[in-house]
């Protein structure tokens, strides 16, 4: 039983772990780019408007990533007040303009102090065995320290209030992971695959559960930390690869 579970998320995390997915999944905008302060920029900002129909957060990141001159590095380092009123006028979903301005200011303020969004998530010193909540929790407190209001603060979940985190998880995955395939970067070296937690949504968690991998009924922080630990027991150094398994038999098939 055990062998035939590995047996099938391995063969579905190969089929869905491919380039010929890519052009339709919001992981498509950072792959616009090929510098690392690009690539982390615009793959945290499609993260984070990384729900709903995934036509609109693709032409909506797009749009975001036209905004800043196809430059996103560039562009948060020098823009001003006034190359902010397009972005004033942004709506997806529930993040608006007003977060959208906010965002841009936070970005700048990190860059500006750390020079990097993996410096800002990451200190040299990270535990090496540690799954990322407490970075999480840390990057969130850094990212709103310039007051922003409280709806804007609802755009990056919160761990330590039990969220499943799954767009920053998401985000995290993209950043970390590397393999020979092409989807995800890689480009982040302070945190370990093997430390990464799942990203869970209602289609991972629905066959998570039908698979016997998921027992918690919520999708919060500790179903993530168990559905993470089962994967392990499968590949111990890259089990969030199975994330690719779990959100395509979802999406694509339906299971």
């Amino acid at each position: 039983m055990i062998i035939d579970l590995k047996n099938l998320l391995d063969e579905k995390a190969d089929r869905y772990n491919s380039v010929e997915f890519i052009e339709t999944d919001p992981i498509s905008i950072p792959h616009m780019f090929s510098k690392k302060e690009d690539i982390e920029i615009a793959a945290f900002l499609i993260a984070i408007i990384a729900w709903g129909q995934r036509n609109t957060i693709i032409r909506n990141g797009k749009r975001l990533m036209d905004w800043m001159q196809n430059s996103p590095f560039d562009f948060i380092l020098n823009f001003s007040e006034k190359d902010l009123d397009p972005f004033k006028k942004f709506v997806h979903r529930t993040f608006n303009g007003i977060d959208c301005e906010y965002f841009m200011w936070a970005l700048k303020n990190i860059y500006q102090k750390y020079g990097s969004l993996e410096n800002a998530f990451f200190e040299d010193s990270y535990p090496p065995t540690e799954n990322p909540r407490q970075a999480i929790i840390n990057f969130r407190r850094l990212f709103f320290s310039l007051n922003p209001l409280n709806r804007t603060q609802k755009h990056i979940a919160d761990p330590s209030k039990n969220a499943s985190a799954k767009r920053i998880n998401m985000f995290l995955r993209w950043m970390v992971r590397k393999d020979n395939k092409g989807v995800d970067f890689g480009i982040w070296q302070k945190i370990k695959p093997s430390q990464l937690v799942c990203p869970l949504d209602t289609h991972s968690g629905r066959v998570a559960r039908k698979l016997g991998l998921l027992k918690r009924n919520s999708d919060d922080w500790k179903a993530v930390v168990e559905l993470t630990e089962n994967l392990s027991l499968f590949d111990p150094y890259d089990p969030i690869r199975y994330d690719f398994a779990l959100f395509g038999m979802g999406v694509f098939e339906k299971f």
